[in-house]
Formats: C-alpha cells, sequence, structure tokens
C-alpha cells in the first residue's frame, strides 16, 4: 500500500504545484490589467475592463469537473493526450487563474491610495507604480489569497483524480471505493489533510513574516 500512496502523493503534488505555478502567470496579467483599466485605475478604459470581468466570472463560475470534460479536445492538441496527471494540469490551471486573478486584482485594490498618489508626487511612472510600490504593499495579501487557492486546486486534483488524472484522488476511488479498500480510503483522506495543513500553515508564516 505504501507504494502506491507514494506514487499517488507524487502526481498530487506535480499537478498542484504545476497547475499553482502555471495559473499565477496566467491570473497575474488580466488582474494588472483589471487594475489598470478599472474607473479609478492608473489609465481608465470602460471596454477592456468589462470584457476581461466577465471573462474572469465566467470562468470562476465553471464547474471544476464540467470544464475538464468540456476542454478535453485542447488539452489532446497541448498535450497529445486528454486524461493523466500531465493532462490534468491545464484544466487545473484554467479552472485556478480566473481565482489568482481576482485574488490579485483585490489585494492591489487593497493597497493605501495616499501611498499611489505619494509616488505619483515623486514623478513614478505608472508601470514603477504597479511593481515597485502596489505589488510590494499588497505582497502579504497575496501570499494570503494564494495560500487558499493552493488548498483549492487540492481539492479540484482529487476530483480529477476521478476520471483518470491520477494522485490520491484516484487512488481513494479505485482502491477505497471501487475494491472496498477502506484503509487506502483513510490513508488518502489523511494525506490531503496534512497536506492542506502544512500549506495554510506555511501561507499563515509567510503571511506573518512580510506583514
Amino acid at each position: 500500500m505504501a507504494e502506491i500512496l507514494i506514487e499517488g502523493f507524487n502526481k498530487t503534488i506535480i499537478m498542484v504545484f504545476f497547475s499553482t505555478l502555471f495559473s499565477v502567470i496566467l491570473g497575474f496579467i488580466p488582474a494588472i490589467a483589471l487594475i489598470v483599466t478599472a474607473p479609478k485605475g492608473l489609465k481608465p478604459n470602460k471596454t477592456v475592463y468589462q470584457t476581461l470581468d466577465t471573462i474572469i466570472n465566467i470562468l470562476r463560475g465553471f464547474p471544476f469537473l464540467i470544464l475538464m470534460v468540456a476542454i478535453m479536445p485542447f488539452t489532446k492538441l497541448l498535450i497529445g493526450k486528454s486524461i493523466g496527471t500531465t493532462a490534468a494540469i491545464v484544466p487545473l490551471t484554467i479552472a485556478a487563474a480566473p481565482f489568482v486573478a481576482r485574488i490579485i486584482e483585490s489585494s492591489l485594490k487593497e493597497v493605501d491610495p495616499g501611498v499611489i498618489e505619494a509616488a505619483k508626487s515623486f514623478g513614478a511612472s505608472n508601470t514603477q507604480i504597479i511593481f515597485k510600490v502596489m505589488l510590494k504593499e499588497a505582497v502579504p495579501s497575496i501570499i494570503s489569497g494564494l495560500t487558499l487557492t493552493v488548498i483549492s486546486i487540492i481539492g479540484y486534483s482529487a476530483m480529477a483524480g476521478t476520471v483518470g488524472a491520477g494522485g490520491l484522488g484516484d487512488l481513494a476511488v479505485r482502491y477505497g471505493y471501487q475494491r472496498y479498500q477502506t484503509d487506502v480510503m483513510i490513508a488518502t483522506v489523511i494525506i490531503l489533510i496534512i497536506i492542506v495543513q502544512v500549506l495554510q500553515s506555511l501561507g499563515n508564516y509567510l503571511y506573518k513574516k512580510l506583514s
């Protein structure tokens, strides 16, 4: 049992790590665009803002399992296959990216307007204000939000396992449910709880350290 649990654990970590990495990269760009083009942003643009806002809201409202099935042709085109650990990274990333965008946007909105005005008075460019002032001030809040996102991705990865993505979710279904091996089911649940607790503790530590 230890071997299959280790294999499942490794696959889950791979899915979560790369999905988080890619979702942060994909979510960062629209988040910055939303902040810049917002009604009270550095360069207001109603059309761009509303378009991005609508797209993000639509993607956020998509149930993950439906999304995973719906984009299988795209996943196969991109990866060469539609099931498996590597393939699962695609829908996991697409599902998480809108949440990351909202987290970064919300964190940047919380930055004290007085700090931004002070930067402007010193002649800072919009790029400098975003990267050297707003992002720097928002880092603790972003870390806290990303911690919750990673935990959500872990839950998504477990769901992905039920439709052939591998990982701990797959073990829970194949061995714990279909083969009635309760010990495997309990072990996978315990491992997932431990992972979540460790990540939450790490997130809390980083938040306090950076605040």
